[in-house]
């Protein structure tokens, strides 16, 4: 039975491992190489899950690492989610995309394909990626996308070091046959933290300036569908409560997804790895009906949302539909769900969150 809070997506955290080194990846996968292999989610578990979210009101996949076409039984996960008719998402490094697997994602339902790529060039790319040879495989991963018919999206992570080639990956994008480019913000916890540390970051003056000039003035120089990573409350109105797929991992809607990480563990998302409180129960021992209904975080969220949020948060004109933008990232970082997002917190300590957002600066 579909209950008041259906759960329609789940988000697979497929591998434990990844083929590349990236230094800002907030999950910290551990490195795969052909003589080191980590342990994937087991696929009779997968089918297990699948089975079991269907009844709960499950419409939609999201396939997601370390890096998910890692996983050796992905030709079958492709061929469970096509016979499930569900909505397909995947976010990939894309070195590992042959013409084969892309035709497999291309004949899901509705499928949605995000593929990083952190610069314009190898040196750039790689610097990010932490592996020699990459930037090729990736680029022949989107030509093979492109080959069966995708518009497949470029999720460029920005920090000091490639900011400068934000608008050449866009024509990099253009020339591949791509649809769209976004642009994300290094998030200030797992290896991301420590690049935070090093200043290898942009400052939230410079992140806030940046989006104005994407949002304002960069997304107008293409055709291709441009994004930046900012929460709502930044962004222009005609993009503010926009529900577009092509947005590939924008704020999710937290009352309707559940993450399931690679040893099967059921969890808010894929932080979970490295916060045991935000794991709910096993898929080998847990029914996924029990859990969705009955775990005590998901149910303070469902009680919660949007009333409990802190701050600035609480301020925001747009917290009904933002519901503080990601509560994994704000109870990492102020060890609550209900801390306010680190990027409005420090933009409104700068003075530099919009008038127009703020319930008390319209009221003054």
């Amino acid at each position: 039975m579909i209950s008041e809070y259906p759960l329609k997506s789940l988000y697979f955290y497929l591998t434990e491992g990844c083929n590349l080194c990236c230094r800002h990846c907030w999950i910290n996968p551990k490195y795969q190489s052909q003589n080191k292999i980590f342990p994937s989610l087991d696929i009779g578990l997968f089918h297990s899950i699948i089975e079991q979210a269907k009844p709960l009101g499950l419409s939609a996949v999201k396939l997601t690492g370390g890096e998910p076409l890692l996983h050796p039984d992905i030709s079958e996960i492709l061929d469970t989610v096509r016979c499930n008719d569900l909505n397909l998402a995947v976010e990939t490094n894309g070195t590992l995309c042959t013409r084969e697997l892309a035709q497999k994602i291309a004949s899901c339902k509705s499928p949605i394909v995000s593929v990083s790529l952190d610069g314009s060039d190898a040196g750039t790319h790689e610097w990010v990626r932490g592996v020699e040879g990459c930037f090729e495989a990736a680029l022949e991963g989107i030509r093979n996308l492109v080959a069966v018919g995708f518009r497949p999206q470029i999720i460029m992570t920005i920090m000091k070091n490639n900011v400068h080639q934000m608008e050449s990956v866009i024509r990099l994008a253009e020339s591949l046959g791509a649809g769209s480019v976004k642009y994300n913000i290094v998030q200030p916890i797992g290896r991301g933290e420590a690049l935070h540390e090093k200043t290898e970051t942009l400052d939230i003056e410079e992140l806030v300036e940046i989006g104005r000039w994407v949002e304002n003035k960069l997304s107008r120089s293409t055709d291709l569908y441009v994004t930046y990573s900012h929460p709502m409350a930044f962004k222009p109105f005609g993009k503010m409560l926009g529900n577009d797929r092509r947005d590939g991992c924008k704020s999710c809607n937290i009352y309707n997804i559940l993450g399931v990480l690679s040893d099967g563990s059921y969890a808010l998302c894929g932080i979970g790895v490295t916060i045991p409180e935000l794991i709910f129960g096993h898929a080998d021992k847990d029914s996924l009906e029990e859990v969705w209904t009955n775990t005590t975080i998901l149910n303070d969220i469902r009680r919660g949302l949007p009333e409990q949020l802190e701050g600035i948060c609480s301020d925001c004109v747009l917290k009904r539909s933002c519901l503080g933008h990601c509560l994994a990232m704000n109870y990492e970082t102020g060890n609550s769900l209900w801390t306010p997002f680190w990027y409005c917190d420090m933009a409104r300590k700068a003075g530099l969150f919009p008038d127009s957002r703020s319930h008390s600066s319209l009221l003054s």
